[in-house]
This record gives structure tokens, sequence and C-alpha cells, in this order.
């Protein structure tokens, strides 16, 4: 019998997702075959399937970027391996993969948007960057949980680097859904003092339960009542008023002028989370702050090493943080993810007979 593929696929906006099969494909001598564990559901995927981004490769296709699996056919080397495929695969090659900035490699490829992606029962992918899951890691988490460090984990991972954040500093993390709350806890682990602002009682407890050092439900409060709070909040921690590492990551409107107008004095505020909608602001704040403003987009693949042994080492824990369902409930998981259902990062798990 001649083995497939099988897949979710999107063939418009808002459609219900589409069963496909497709035969095993040919691969060229640097690509693997991966046989899929768990692939999570992100902000970007409801993007693509409802807010009107467009993704590279024309529908219908297969979306999903946050993958962990097996690789069961490819370069020796690799066959046999558990591994995490990287959201953003550069080339290795160019002048930005060369100056270290491979995350925006311009030949770069996403799984889920330049090609077929993870909500599927496998996936063809370059092998050049893909990070091995040691075995000690196995003995803590099933495979198909640790998907989220494809995206969830290391895009926060590497922006709290990029920040410069140091000990001690002030890290102010808006929305702590889930990609927030890895922000909120890898910068606890960088040393900082953590403050989460949002907009959910829940999300919130949650956040201070897993040691974040303080809280703000900002849901009816106006910007300067924000600004008080958080000045209080920030002389109560002990930190200093000077040099706080903001961190947007609701990627709302919203979200979006609160952490700017939080800039304060040698202030970073790094823009995490995505939206299409516009702000207005006054750049010149920059300036009289001498603050800096920062984008981040995925993790480079470099990193990703460093963000699994943050998990090996038992300095980041994730399983309050996830649940998993079956990949043949996608539509469903979709529009409950939509409507805000769900407290927690979903993964999805092949079911195919």
């Amino acid at each position: 019998m001649e083995k497939k593929i099988y897949s979710w696929q999107m063939t418009a906006p808002d459609a219900d997702f589409q069963l496909a099969e497709t035969p095993f494909p040919e691969l060229e001598a640097h690509e693997v075959l991966v046989k899929i564990a768990g692939c999570g559901v992100c902000h970007t995927d409801l993007s693509f399937w409802h807010s009107g981004v467009k993704t590279k490769k024309d529908p219908p296709i297969t979306l999903g970027h946050e993958i962990s699996g097996s690789v069961i056919a490819g370069p020796g080397e690799w066959v046999g391996k558990n591994v995490i495929i990287p959201a953003v695969l550069p080339c290795g090659e160019c002048e930005l993969c060369k100056k270290g900035r491979s995350n925006m490699c311009q030949k770069q490829l996403m799984p889920g948007n330049d090609f077929h992606g993870g909500f599927a029962s496998h996936i063809k992918v370059p092998a050049r960057f893909l990070c091995s899951v040691p075995d000690l890691l196995l003995t803590k988490y099933p495979l198909e949980k640790l998907s989220v460090i494809a995206d969830a984990i290391s895009t926060p991972y590497q922006v709290i680097k990029k920040s410069e954040l140091a000990a001690g500093d002030l890290a102010i993390v808006i929305g702590v859904g889930g990609v927030g709350i890895y922000a909120a806890l890898i910068a606890r682990i960088f040393g900082a003092k953590v403050l989460a602002l949002d907009i959910d009682d829940d999300k919130l407890e949650t956040v201070k339960n897993n040691g974040v050092d303080a809280i703000l439900n900002v849901n009816g409060l106006d910007i300067k009542a924000i600004k008080d709070k958080v000045r209080e909040i920030a002389k109560g921690l002990g930190v200093s008023r000077y040099g706080w590492k903001i961190f947007e990551v609701s990627g709302t409107k919203q979200g979006q002028e609160l952490g700017f107008n939080l800039i304060t004095f040698t202030s970073t505020l790094s823009i995490v989370g995505f939206t299409l909608d516009k702000t207005e602001v006054r750049l010149s704040n920059l300036m009289a702050f001498d603050a800096k403003l920062i984008g981040t987009w995925g993790c480079k693949p470099e990193l990703y090493p460093e963000v699994v042994d943050l998990i090996t080492t038992g300095k980041l824990k994730i399983d309050d943080f996830i649940e998993t369902f079956p990949l043949s409930k996608i539509n469903e998981v979709f529009r409950n993810t939509l409507n805000h259902v769900y407290r927690k990062r979903s993964i999805l798990i092949p079911d195919f007979e």
C-alpha cells in the first residue's frame, strides 16, 4: 500500500478544515520526512484562518508551525532522532544568516505559511536546523508536548535575550496567554523582577502561582491609573525606576499603546505580539527618554538548544500551560480558541488511522 500524508487543510478563510491525503513526497539530499508527534495552535494560525493575513502559499494549505516529531527518512544521521522543527527555517548562507540574524533570513521557510505545515501526520522539511531532543528530556515530557518549544517558548526567549534583560531589572509583560506566560517565566529565570499585566484574573493567578513577582489586572483602568499602579508596584519590588524592560505580548492595539506609555528613562519596549491594527504614538518619547523600541520575529535556530536546556534542567516547567487534543478535533479547537474558551496552549496530536 502506498504511504500517504494525511493532513487537515485550510481551503478558505473561516471555512472548516478539510481532510486531505497525498503520497509521501520525494526527498532531496538535504531534506527529511518527520512523523509528527504534536503541533501547537498559535495566534498566527488564527490570523491566517480568521483575520485576513495571507499565507505565502495559496490555499489549500496545511497550517501549523509549532512542531515536534521523529525523523523517519532522510540523511542517515537524522533517521530515528526526535526533533523540534524551528518555526523559521533559514538558508544559513545569506548576509543576514552570516551576521547572526538568521531568524530574518529573506530566504526563510515557515511551515504552514511557505509550505504545508504541521496539522498533519508527516511533514517534509530541510534538515539543517532541526533541533534534537535529548533522551533525558523525554523522561520528563512526551514528545508531543515539546512542540511548544518551536514558537511559544523560543520566541519570548529570543526577545528577552535581545532586550538585554539583566538580573535585578523590572520586566513588565503585557498579556500572559500562551506566549506571554513563557515570557514572564523566562524573565524570572534570567533574574528579573517580573510584573504581569492582563485583563484576565485566571491567567494572572496562574503566573502568580508559578513564581511571578507581581500581577495587575488592567481591565477598566486608564493609562494614568495603570502607570501610577506600576510605579507603586515597582517601588514595592525594590527595583530601579529606570531601565524597565517592557514586553508587549498581547498582540492588541491596546496592549501596544499601553507598552509605549509605560516607557521611562532608558527603557526597552519589545513588540512580540502581532496585530493588524495601527496605533498612534509620539515617537519623540524615545528621544526624550533615550529609550529603545525593538521588534522580534520567531527565534533563530541557533538558540533552540538553550531553550531545550532550560526545560531539561527543570528551570522551566511547561505542563501547567498546555493541553492536548486529537488533531481530528481541529475545527472545534480553532473555533474555541478564537472564542477564548481555553486557558492553556492547545497542542493537536495526529490521530489518523
